[in-house]
């Protein structure tokens, strides 16, 4: 079931004193299900985080509308109800610890931070609750520690406890492995596989790195405000694994029709200006080939 839906986002920025403006995001359509685990990949500039941003409600789109199931139409909420959105249906995880964490509180305390600001539970709850996340990023006995105490790992894995604190139907991680080494990005890579399953929650990633290609079950492409592409796995009964030779590679089809082909097959191709289309109805196969001159 479509938990979180986008329809022509379209964002344009207008910097102070410029008379140039500065498309972020082209045209964005892109549906997530509910307890899904998908990835956004792309490289720095392509609109990632602005896009990450405008799902969290932290930035309004140009044009377009962003629809989250029991919730409504993202970028017309007001006041206290985008406010509400922000705090309580909404996990944010940042690429930086400090960003996240707040130095002068340990890890249970900065768990129960955002618990405390919404103000539903008493102490003694919110503590549990806190343990219970703590423990599921298997950091139960770090509960004492500050940031400064923590490793790069470790902090990032409270982090994840604290976008999970308030019981959120999504969670939004900007570059969360940004600042980690090969061994601990795969360790919290599976961390979000477990907690996605255990509870129920969406996670929504954007990153630049394509490690995470292989691990979700989903990857978009983007690329200059655009998608481009899909990956996802090829579902088996007898093989449960996710590897490179198990996954399929969409390409994707706005809705006025665009294909945009990824850069490594236009140059294994050698396509430059044009391409022929034809669409064989027996084999039911889309031909493109390539016309250069």
């Amino acid at each position: 079931m479509t938990f979180v839906e986008l329809q022509d986002v379209i964002k344009i920025y207008k910097p102070e004193n410029e008379i140039l403006e500065v498309p972020a995001l082209r045209g964005i359509d892109l549906n997530f299900d509910e307890s899904e685990l998908v990835t956004i990949i792309g490289p720095s500039g392509s609109g990632k985080s602005t896009l990450i941003k405008i799902i969290g409600g932290i930035e309004l789109p140009s044009s377009g509308t962003i629809s989250v199931e029991g919730t409504g139409i993202i970028n017309k909420l007001k006041n206290k109800d985008l406010i509400n959105y922000r705090r309580q249906t909404v996990g944010f995880l940042y690429q930086f610890p400090e960003k996240n964490l707040l130095p002068s509180l340990s890890a249970l305390e900065n768990v129960m931070l955002p618990m405390r600001i919404v103000g539903k539970l008493p102490r003694k709850p919110r503590k549990q609750r806190a343990l219970e996340l703590l423990s599921a990023v298997g950091l139960a006995n770090r509960q004492g520690h500050h940031l400064s105490q923590l490793s790069g790992g470790e902090a990032q894995r409270v982090s994840i406890a604290v976008s999970l604190a308030n019981n959120p139907k999504i969670v939004l991680a900007d570059e969360p492995t940004g600042e980690l080494d090969s061994e601990t990005t795969f360790k919290i890579i599976d961390y979000f596989k477990e907690l996605n399953k255990n509870y129920g929650v969406t996670f929504i990633v954007v990153t630049h790195d394509e490690r995470f290609a292989l691990m979700t079950e989903k990857t978009y492409k983007i690329r200059d405000g655009r998608i481009y592409g899909l990956h996802r796995r090829i579902k088996s009964s007898i093989d449960s694994s996710i590897s490179p030779s198990k996954r399929e590679h969409l390409i994707y089809v706005d809705r006025q029709g665009n294909l945009r082909l990824p850069d490594e097959m236009r140059k294994e191709a050698k396509i430059q200006n044009h391409v022929v289309i034809r669409f064989d109805k027996d084999k039911g196969i889309l031909e493109v080939i390539p016309r250069n001159d």
